[in-house]
């Protein structure tokens, strides 16, 4: 029997279950649309968009400009023509008895050319504010009382623009004029012209012109448009390609190169592409012919021990002496495979490892006298001679046994890849910030086209000489991994025949 608690247990399940369920339905549905609004994101889009934006709105808007520059010089131009004609009025030698009889018909003949030439408007008022004339004769008689006409009468001239209504209307006033010795007007004013005059005329030619303006500017839309849409596709054309053709490499095909013509920096990206891939290439030769390499080096020693004990397996009452040089030989096969067990361990190590530094402060002096010192008998096997060269003691913050390994691979590359009674020199020397170690063999050197890829995993510029000396390939990879582990640069220079130099910088103090 249900109680009423496992009842509201069971009610809040529900809900928990069917909000979840809508929250996944809401995330659902916005995944959709982000996935169907990924075109947005496209760099065609953008630059379409942009070539609109720098072609259409700049049209639109100097179209705008163009139009209103046109109706304000129409509008001004006709202000000073009406300003002109009432300044003719003015002076007109009737103006003053038009003004107290209001009966002069030249005077009134003036007045209806001018108001039927510009289509207006012309009322005249004395200085009684008394209507004298009237072109629409309809308040011929009556008073004009208003703002314009009273400031006219105090010497403000106004012009007013009544845009949405499309009329004109301005009011100049009339001086009496005085017969004094200069003949000069006198700046009593005598009455008021205001004259109102319709500027419909100019906006149905503004209108007009607009709508070629619109017409125009549609047309030349449309044109950049298309041009955006060719222009786009031009540029993301080779992006395209260097896409498709990293897919292709991705599928396996890493022996096709891209050629891509057009802009220089598109070149540039399919010339980058094409070293990218002829470096990957060569890694993968490396790393193919490592596992190869590898795969031999640990067989060999194998086989070689198996072959030994099976030696000695097979005979009876075998002499001490063949013991013991079957044993020899069994060593010295397990110390070879030793070695090259150590050096893939090391190299994985400091790749597991590489942020595990035991940095203490130890003399680089007596290190690298250590070092030369325990590859000593190596070189004398090969009568190579060891110089050492120290020009100042240096005390720096390393990480001795890391940084024993990377100069004891440089030091013994150096022996190794020797002439016969050749030499191998290591120096150091310092700054204020950091200490120089620098090993110079008299040996074989390294062939200009390999120069760029010692230092990578696997990689082996002599690999039979490699086998011969028992070198992996993996070395100088160590080596550079441990200097930049030390926050440090190697350089190499070399010459084929003449020998190599490998220059190290790290930092005294340790950069964490």
């Amino acid at each position: 029997m249900c109680t009423f608690v496992d009842y509201g247990k069971r009610l809040k399940a529900i809900l928990v279950s069917q909000n979840i369920y809508i929250q996944n339905g809401v995330l659902d549905i916005f995944s959709k649309i982000k996935s169907k609004l990924k075109f947005l994101n496209s760099m065609r889009i953008y630059l379409l968009l942009a070539f609109i934006l720098l072609g259409v709105v700049p049209l639109s808007f100097f179209s705008q400009v163009l139009l209103n520059t046109y109706e304000e010089n129409a509008i001004n131009n006709l202000v000073a023509e009406l300003q002109n004609q009432c300044n003719m009025l003015s002076k007109s030698p009737y103006t003053t008895t038009y003004l107290t009889t209001g009966d002069v018909p030249e005077f009134d003949s003036d007045i209806a050319k001018i108001a039927e030439i510009y289509h207006g408007r012309i009322i005249i008022v004395n200085s009684n504010l008394n209507i004298v004339k009237d072109t629409y004769s309809l308040y011929k008689g009556d008073y004009l009382i208003s703002e314009e006409v009273i400031q006219c009468f105090n010497g403000t001239n106004q012009t007013y623009h009544d845009r949405q209504n499309h009329y004109l209307k301005l009011t100049y006033p009339i001086l009496q004029l005085q017969d004094d010795k200069a003949q000069q007007e006198s700046k009593e004013v005598a009455g008021v012209i205001v004259m109102s005059f319709s500027t419909k005329n100019i906006q149905s030619i503004r209108d007009r012109l607009e709508q070629r303006v619109v017409l125009f500017a549609i047309a030349l839309a449309v044109i950049i448009v298309v041009f955006a849409i060719y222009f786009s596709g031009i540029l993301t054309k080779p992006l395209t390609n260097v896409v498709n053709s990293i897919d292709r490499l991705t599928e396996g095909f890493m022996d096709e190169s891209v050629s891509i013509k057009g802009f220089n920096e598109i070149e540039k990206i399919s010339d980058s592409f094409n070293h990218m891939i002829n470096r990957m290439q060569k890694l993968e030769n490396s790393r193919q012919e490592f596992v190869s390499n590898v795969s031999h080096e640990l067989k060999t020693p194998i086989t070689s021990i198996k072959v030994l004990a099976d030696s000695l397996l097979m005979q009876e009452d075998t002499p001490v002496e063949l013991y013991r040089e079957f044993l020899v030989d069994i060593t010295d096969e397990i110390e070879r495979e030793n070695k090259i067990i150590n050096d893939l361990l090391s190299l994985v190590k400091l790749d597991k490892t590489s942020g595990d530094m035991n940095i203490t402060s130890i003399n680089i002096n007596e290190l690298l006298e250590q070092i030369l010192k325990r590859l000593s008998p190596i070189a004398k096997k090969r009568n190579i001679e060891l110089i050492y060269e120290s020009f100042r003691p240096v005390i720096a913050e390393v990480d001795e046994v890391k940084l024993s390994l990377a100069i004891s691979n440089l030091i013994e590359n150096a022996i190794k890849y020797n002439i016969e009674d050749g030499w191998v020199r290591v120096s150091l020397n310092a700054d204020h910030k950091y200490f120089f170690i620098k090993v110079s063999d008299s040996g074989i050197g390294i062939p200009e086209d390999a120069i760029d890829y010692i230092f990578e995993r696997f990689y082996r510029v002599d690999k039979a000489r490699s086998r011969e000396s028992g070198g992996t390939g993996l070395g100088l990879a160590i080596t550079k991994n441990v200097i930049q582990m030390h926050r440090g640069a190697i350089k190499v220079y070399s010459k084929e025949g003449e020998g190599t130099t490998f220059n190290v910088r790290i930092p005294l103090n340790y950069i964490v």
